[in-house]
């Protein structure tokens, strides 16, 4: 196995990644609460374990990804108070909100496959798993530390010591009503609700041993962790946001029902902003990925996402994803243009080394807390290789071409990009580019780094007359075919 290290949130340091089971890995990812459009906050969470179970994969380990969807509970305070997000929308739209929230799952899904994000092994809905988490509320409640009033149960957070230590909150800073107003049938307003008894108007509701009801956010993604995982797992992620006070619930009532650790390692993304703003529909910068996907490349919009480390937050703007798309379009040119060589029976035997070299560079990034931006560093000065090599115009040998696109397509198989440029049918791609022009371009950027704006004008003349347009992007320049 290959010796990764991973930031744990609830230690605030970088240690060494040893799953429970030796060669075996779980992780639980909390997915999206499905009664709207996805969003680029989805996007990047969904993105962030996507490339860390695949490379888990690739280093050896059997790997079990389980990440949910949340169809009931999640309250519009995110906490113990508001209406349902689900039934709230779908009481405005006039539908079922089981039928709202399968068809945001689908839609969800369908989004997530545009990116590239493979489908999690297994996709819990909460709504099918109110039995398990019938089971632990009631374990819980035997166990003392939760009680009942008037149908909701509650977790007494007092009779849990280790309260607050992955958000590093004291109760005595847990202010009681600063947002809404306090529950009364709470014994301290820091308890949480397990179980919500029903009003009559609730349409998802359950029997239980307390009445009808449906289940609190928190306890869902326990139930459903435990229930394909096991009680204590490798790997629990989720966006930032969520460390308290749902992840921090979810340790409370976890480790209240088994007295066992609950997660091993705590892995949070980070959030995501529009032009340096928290995105949020208040403040009109909300952008779905729909709307996302109809103006710009997935693939690109992947590979912005990549260049920043999954733990910090990233800055969407739209010279950002312009510089993505520079930087993907070199990179499908390389590919495509190395696909349609005639290869030879030898010839640029040195580029062997330089893929070794980079396979292992590859691999330190992503050993080194699946660093991704240095990974993708590491795509782009690969390809600079590869382009220097086409450029040259000499023989290249049938083993070193596979060997090129094998690694490209270690890339992919890691990062998820590049992607279509290894499945597209050749034939009805990019043309590849004459060395001839490949060497004006190269030349060209070398003008433009030096500021000599003549010569970079001269080239560009002399690429358009041999049938060629290059585009100034800010990934850098980009060669096609005139129309």
């Amino acid at each position: 196995m290959l010796p990764i290290t991973v930031t744990n949130t609830l230690s605030r340091r970088l240690e060494a990644f040893e799953p429970v089971v030796p060669g075996r890995v779980g992780i639980y990812v909390c997915g999206p609460t499905v009664y709207g459009p996805a969003h680029l906050g989805h996007a990047r969470t969904a993105m962030a374990y996507d490339v860390i179970v695949n490379f888990l994969r690739y280093a050896g380990y059997r790997v079990t990804y389980v990440s949910n969807i949340t169809d009931v509970g999640h309250l519009t305070d995110d906490a113990d108070s508001g209406e349902d997000k689900v039934q709230k929308e779908a009481r405005k739209r006039k539908v079922d909100p089981l039928a709202l929230a399968t068809r945001y799952m689908l839609e969800y899904f369908e989004d997530m496959a545009a990116l590239g994000v493979a489908r999690p092994d297994v996709a819990p809905r909460a709504t099918e798993h109110i039995p398990q988490m019938l089971r632990l509320v009631a374990e819980l409640l035997e166990r003392g530390i939760a009680y009942e009033v008037d149908g909701t149960v509650y977790f007494e957070v007092r009779k849990f010591p280790n309260y607050g230590r992955l958000s590093r909150k004291l109760l005595s800073e847990l202010v009681a009503g600063a947002r809404v107003e306090v529950d009364q049938a709470k014994r301290d307003p820091a308890d949480f609700a397990l179980w919500f008894r029903s009003p009559p108007e609730h349409i998802l509701k359950w029997e239980s041993p307390w009445g009808f009801g449906y289940p609190g956010w928190h306890i869902e993604c326990s139930a459903m962790a435990m229930q394909y995982l096991g009680e204590t797992i490798d790997i629990h992620g989720g966006a930032i946001e969520l460390s308290f006070p749902h992840h921090e619930n979810e340790i409370a009532q976890s480790e209240g029902a088994t007295g066992k650790p609950f997660v091993k390692y705590w892995v949070h993304s980070g959030l995501v902003q529009i032009d340096g703003q928290k995105m949020a529909k208040s403040l009109g910068n909300f952008i779905t990925l729909r709307d996302l996907l109809a103006r710009w490349d997935p693939e690109a919009f992947r590979l912005f996402c990549l260049g920043t480390a999954y733990r910090s937050p990233i800055d969407f703007t739209e010279d950002a994803l312009a510089a993505a798309t520079g930087h993907l379009e070199r990179i499908t040119a390389a590919v495509f243009q190395v696909r349609a060589l005639a290869a030879a029976p030898a010839g640029g035997e040195a580029m062997l080394a330089a893929i070794e070299s980079s396979r292992a560079r590859l691999e330190a990034a992503m050993c080194e807390d699946f660093n991704t931006a240095k990974a993708l560093a590491e795509l782009l000065a690969f390809t600079r290789e590869v382009n220097t090599l086409l450029a040259g115009g000499a023989a290249v040998g049938g083993g070193v071409k596979d060997a090129i696109l094998a690694h490209y397509a270690l890339f992919g198989r890691i990062l998820g990009v590049p992607r279509r440029a290894l499945a597209a049918d050749p034939s009805a791609s990019a043309e590849p580019l004459p060395p001839g022009v490949l060497a004006k371009a190269k030349e060209r950027d070398a003008a433009r780094a030096r500021k000599d704006w003549a010569a970079s004008d001269r080239l560009r003349a002399e690429i358009a007359a041999l049938g060629y347009a290059i585009k100034d992007t800010p990934g850098g320049s980009v060669v096609r075919k005139a129309k």
